[in-house]
Parts: C-alpha cells; sequence; structure tokens
C-alpha cells in the first residue's frame, strides 16, 4: 500500500509540473477564458515575419548580431523587426518567439492565434485594420522607386518621367496596388511573393522599376551596387500616412496585448526608430 501511495504521489507531482511549465501566448489566452493569466502574462510572445525582407527582417545561419533562432529552424531570424522584438518581449517580461511565415499568409496566422502579432515592416492601412488591430507606428517609411543605374528612367524626376515602365513589386502592398498603377502607361508585371524576388527581377532587366520603402532601397542598394534610388520630388508617388506608417498587427479585439506592446512603443521615439534601422542596414550589409 505504501509502494501504491509512492507511485501516485510522483505522478501527481508529474502532472503538476507539467500544467506549470506551459509558456506560450495560446496557453495565456485559454486561462484567460477561463478566468486564469492574461495573454500579456504569458512567458513567451509569439512572433510572425517573413524572415526575407531586408533591412526589416531576414534569415541568416547563425546567432550572430544578436539574431534569434527560427521556432522550428536551424536558421536565425534578424534585423529591425527582430530587434524591436527582443526589445518589447523583455519590456513585457516575455522570451521571444520567432515564426518565419509567407507575407501572404501573416495575416492568417494572426487572426488563427497560431502567433500573437506580426511584426513584419506591414503598413497600417484601413483595408487590413478591417481583420487585425494594429499598434502606434514602431516606424515611419517613404515610397521609394529604384532603378538600374543604367537604365533609361535613371534621371526622372517625377512619377510622370516614368511613362512606360515595365514595373513590378511584392504582392499586397502600397507599393503594388496603389503606387504602381500611379505610373502612366505602366506595364505592370505579376506581383513579387517576396522582396528578394521583386530586385533579382529588376537587376536582371526582367523589369525597369520595382517600387518599395526606403529602408529596403537602402539595403538594396548595398546588396546591388547597380541599383539606384529615385529622388520624385517634383513630382511624387500619392501615398496618405496610413501608408507609410508601419505598425505590428494583432488579433482583432486583443485590447490587453496591443495596450502591452504600445507601452513599450511608448519608451521609444522616432529617433530610437532611425538609429535602429540604421544598425540593421549595417548588419544586412555584412551578410
Amino acid at each position: 500500500m505504501k509502494k501504491f501511495l509512492a507511485i501516485l504521489l510522483v505522478l501527481c507531482l508529474v502532472f503538476a509540473l507539467a500544467a506549470c511549465g506551459s509558456n506560450s501566448a495560446e496557453d495565456a489566452g485559454n486561462a484567460q477564458d477561463n478566468g486564469g493569466e492574461s495573454a500579456t502574462d504569458s512567458k513567451v510572445l509569439r512572433v510572425g515575419m517573413e524572415c526575407a525582407y531586408a533591412p526589416y527582417n531576414w534569415t541568416q545561419s547563425t546567432d550572430a548580431n544578436g539574431a534569434v533562432q527560427i521556432n522550428g529552424s536551424s536558421d536565425y531570424a534578424n534585423g529591425y523587426d527582430v530587434m524591436m522584438a527582443k526589445y518589447l518581449a523583455e519590456q513585457m517580461g516575455c522570451e521571444v518567439e520567432i515564426h518565419k511565415i509567407a507575407w501572404d499568409s501573416l495575416p492568417v496566422a494572426v487572426q488563427s492565434g497560431t502567433i500573437d502579432c506580426v511584426i513584419a515592416g506591414q503598413s497600417i492601412t484601413s483595408e487590413r485594420l478591417e481583420t487585425v488591430d494594429f499598434t502606434t507606428p514602431y516606424y515611419y517609411a517613404s515610397i521609394i522607386a529604384l532603378v538600374r543605374s543604367d537604365s533609361p528612367y535613371a534621371n526622372a524626376k517625377t512619377v510622370a518621367d516614368l511613362a512606360g515602365a515595365t514595373c513590378t513589386s511584392q504582392i499586397n502592398t502600397i507599393w503594388y496596388d496603389g503606387c504602381l498603377p500611379q505610373i502612366p502607361d505602366a506595364n505592370i508585371l505579376p506581383p513579387q511573393e517576396e522582396v528578394a524576388t521583386m530586385l533579382v527581377a529588376l537587376d536582371s532587366g526582367t523589369c525597369d522599376v520595382v517600387v518599395t520603402d526606403q529602408p529596403t532601397a537602402l539595403n538594396a542598394c548595398a546588396v546591388y551596387p547597380d541599383l539606384v534610388m529615385l529622388d520624385l520630388s517634383a513630382g511624387d508617388f500619392e501615398v496618405s500616412e496610413e501608408d507609410i506608417n508601419i505598425g505590428i498587427s494583432v488579433q482583432k479585439g486583443n485590447t490587453e496585448l496591443l495596450d502591452a506592446l504600445n507601452a513599450g512603443l511608448a519608451t521609444l521615439t522616432e529617433d530610437d526608430f532611425l538609429e535602429w534601422m540604421k544598425q540593421a542596414i549595417e548588419m544586412a550589409g555584412q551578410l
């Protein structure tokens, strides 16, 4: 009988320890539904990003420069978004867990609860706000056109000067959906799944112009020396403030996580954003 009771006690301890070992934000969310701990009490913040959008985020083979291992992979993620994710998780008392997810699947992943938030260079557009909630901006990104230095469009000063150009950009972005149609008589190619393929298309001569944001363009020019950014200040793309405000998306109605992220962002300034992005571009250039 004593032997049976001892075994029973050991089993109870094992089950108790297993229950305490839960540390995902999903478990925390379930606990919140049952009156337990909230999502912001969770020990892990699951963050989704492409890991293919330098300098915001990229994949590398080591943990150099503070990279974080990608969940379920031997590779690591780094970049501005990873720096931001690490900082905000620390402010919330969480560990950060990076999930590598294709750009077009990120909204679905956060809506379904597969991840807690998306930190991936997303513009805070009214269309996206219909399905997810956004934090205050964690970066302000101006729109840039990129061409090859030997292109007939290399001296363009206005969007009108790009008339007739063959162009492309990344799928489901303001660059593709909002900017390319502003080029008169543009030959708009199908959108690219990733920034990397968009830049390869430009460098190889498949297209004349790609539209992106300034950090991505700066990083692209470091990787591809034959690419140049155009100064279209004499007649630039017409974009709204929402198109250049970059935010973190969370599941619709998750106000507690949203408030926690915003509290962390409130400790940073726009100068901090610029300095961190500069560091990310420098790190990307070392790859």
